[in-house]
């Protein structure tokens, strides 16, 4: 588990602009009952995590006429409980972190693994998920 000092500015990089922590397993299972769309950002420490994925989820969210209902955050290495319950509903995508899941009414209709972050801006993550939000969030 990581230090929460070390996590803590991660976090709020997502939470300063609008994301909810999810930090057990009951937050994620009573959040993706609820009607309508949830984006889940699994934040971590790595390079790619700080570089792309974060400045790119909050440029989708800024720039999208339509957006998510819930936009909602945990974080791999230390939210160990929440993580493994979201990564419940992932199947049968293997673990990732960095990864962003859009969920519609608890089902998964959005996913970019790390390995669809590696290498790509944080324009063409927003981009993607644009698309998403356009497709999922009407």
């Amino acid at each position: 588990m990581y230090p929460e000092e070390f996590v803590v500015p991660m976090k709020e990089e997502l939470t300063d602009n609008g994301f909810t922590e999810l930090l057990s397993s009951a937050d994620v299972d009573d959040q993706l009952k609820k009607e309508g769309t949830t984006l889940v950002m699994i934040n971590s420490v790595c390079g790619c995590s700080a570089g792309t994925a974060r400045p790119g989820v909050v440029m989708a969210v800024m720039n999208s006429e339509v957006k998510p209902d819930f936009l909602t955050t945990t974080f791999a290495g230390f939210d160990t409980e929440a993580v493994n319950a979201v990564r419940k509903h992932l199947l049968p995508y293997p673990p990732s972190s960095p990864a962003i899941a859009l969920f519609k009414n608890g089902e998964l209709v959005h996913f970019i693994e790390r390995h669809h972050i590696e290498g790509r801006s944080a324009q063409m993550i927003a981009q993607n998920l644009i698309g998403a939000f356009q497709e999922h969030c009407n």
